[in-house]
This record gives C-alpha cells, sequence and structure tokens, in this order.
C-alpha cells in the first residue's frame, strides 16, 4: 500500500479492525458449531432428555438429526470466504 493510499485509507482503519474482529468471531464459533466433541456431548444431552421425558420424542428426534447433519457435513462444509472452483 503505498503512502498517499494509506492516509486516504487511514479513516477506515477502526472500520477494518472491526470486520477483521467478526470474522474472527465468527470463525471461533463455526469452529465450536461443527466440533466433533461438542456435537456428541449435545446428543448425550438430547438422548438424556429423552430418558427422563424432559422433550417430547419427536423433538429428540429432530435434534438428533440435525446434530448427526452438523458432524456429518461439517468437515466437507466451504469455508467462509472461499469460492467454489477458485484458484
Amino acid at each position: 500500500m503505498g503512502l498517499v493510499t494509506g492516509l486516504l485509507t487511514l479513516p477506515l482503519a477502526p472500520v477494518r479492525g472491526v470486520v477483521w474482529v467478526v470474522e474472527l468471531i465468527h470463525q471461533h464459533a463455526e469452529q465450536q458449531y461443527y466440533d466433533p466433541a461438542e456435537i456428541r456431548r449435545q446428543l448425550e444431552l438430547v438422548d438424556e432428555a429423552r430418558r427422563t421425558g424432559e422433550l417430547p420424542e419427536q423433538e429428540c428426534v429432530a435434534l438428533e438429526n440435525e446434530l448427526l447433519d452438523r458432524l456429518m457435513h461439517g468437515p466437507t462444509r466451504q469455508p467462509p470466504g472461499s469460492v467454489r472452483g477458485g484458484h
């Protein structure tokens, strides 16, 4: 970045910083969302809720399906900001 460009875009520095922090938080949240250990823990909680009658069977099945989908498709998802077929 040249000196003139740097000076002209200096007022945008706080915005770039905020964007960077938001992207970092998003990346961390996605890592947790697709973490296999966390998904297994949540599956155990659903199973416990089923055994204790805390949740109806239909809701347990829906939650399990969502969690299993995350477990199966998490590693194959496109990373944020990537372009399919990109170079």
